[in-house]
């Protein structure tokens, strides 16, 4: 019988970026911390299952030799030439251990692949993967190497269509330029606008080419969007297309960045939005493999991976936990007032402002890629 399947080992948290940097490792532990106290990480076929480094010869699958070479190196060794593959800059900064770091958090992301493989799991969950801004040969954003593509390709070598959610607030970047020319990986990501955020790309013209066109799907939301407008964009545009597409297995990215609150962004949503699109994915009961990703106020990113595990488990019914307490609203990511967060209301500037440009965007997606899906 399928589990669910939670994946960390606490070894992976020796390793940690400089204090300077607003990446903290410590989110997933503090996640597993909650659900375990309680009690939301066994019974009912759920398992907590250790990860396991990535290889190199796994990373060699996307990354390129010199580029593992030069992460390998950089902290004892470091070159001019390795600024130009993105590493000692102010968001990928150089320290001991990001190599050991990075293979440990892919390989959790394989972990899940390989028990949703096997038929182990129907549902794994890796807090410590997500890095999908990391290109072949360059880091970005934080990210070293991209467990999410990495996942995405052990998937789709065993023949399974693969549908890529990314509902991070930065686009996918990464992942989208690994497929971008292939249709056996649809991307579909719903982020910040490029134009007001990090990494500027991400706009609904951006659909794939050759065998991929049509297979990459961009939904752009503008500054100060709230749980209801990005959930009808949700609904109108990555549902159907998710239903058109029919993949074998699902991989979620579920960066916690878009919460109102997070230092390096400006979405206005709680941690409602994203647990409810996760439920709608889950109940179309494909294999699942999430992996964690943004997230700069810890409590709340670490709160809301526990909601999304919870979710992810069937668990979000209100006699689960207590719906509408605690969170972003009360300033307070205490788990005891309950893993939701209070629903925000939209102030008349958000209600102005934010649903034509929402508008827009999904008309957009439709024109561009409803009918290659034979959709309407």
């Amino acid at each position: 019988m399928a589990s669910k399947a939670f994946i960390y080992s606490p070894e992976i948290e020796q390793y940690g970026y400089p204090p300077s940097c607003p990446f903290n490792t410590t989110r997933a532990g503090k996640a597993r911390g909650i659900l375990a106290s309680m009690g939301l990480l066994s019974g009912d076929g759920k398992r907590e299952e250790p990860l396991r480094a990535a290889t190199e010869e796994e990373m060699l699958a996307f990354h390129t030799d010199r580029y593992l070479d030069a992460l390998r190196r950089a902290p004892t060794e470091y070159e001019l030439e390795m600024m130009h593959m993105g590493l000692g800059t102010a968001d990928c900064p150089v320290f001991h251990g990001m190599y050991e770091y990075a293979a440990m958090a892919c390989g959790a992301s394989l972990v899940g692949a390989e028990l949703i493989l096997s038929g182990e799991a129907d549902i794994a969950f890796n807090p410590s993967g997500g890095y999908h801004h990391a290109f072949r040969d360059m880091a970005a954003g934080f990210c070293y190497i991209n467990d999410a593509v990495l996942a995405c390709m052990k998937l789709a070598n065993a023949h399974k269509r693969v549908a890529y959610l990314d509902i991070d607030v930065h686009h996918g970047d990464g992942v989208q330029a690994a497929f971008y020319d292939r249709d056996d990986v649809m991307t579909i990501s719903i982020h910040e606008s490029g134009r007001a955020l990090f990494p500027g790309t991400g706009f609904p013209d951006e659909i794939g080419t050759a065998a991929g066109e049509g297979y990459s799907v961009n939904l752009p939301m503008p500054p100060g969007t709230y749980d209801e407008a990005w959930l009808a964009a949700f609904d109108e545009t990555v549902m159907p297309l998710l239903g058109a597409y029919d993949p074998d297995a699902i991989v979620i990215e579920i960066g916690m960045d878009t919460l109102r609150g997070d230092p390096l962004a400006h979405l206005s949503l709680t941690n409602n939005a994203p647990a409810a699109a996760l439920a709608q994915v889950r109940d179309m009961g494909k294999p699942i493999l999430a992996v964690g990703g943004g997230g700069y106020n810890v409590d709340n990113a670490a709160r809301g991976w526990a909601l999304a595990w919870s979710v992810l488990c069937g668990e979000d019914g209100p006699d689960e936990m207590d719906v509408g307490l605690g969170g972003v609203m009360l300033e307070s990511s205490e788990w005891q007032g309950g893993l939701r967060d209070r629903m925000l209301v939209p102030d008349s500037t958000q209600l102005a402002e934010v649903a034509p440009a929402v508008r827009d965007t999904v008309e957009a997606v439709k024109a561009n890629v409803f009918p290659i899906h034979g959709l309407e």
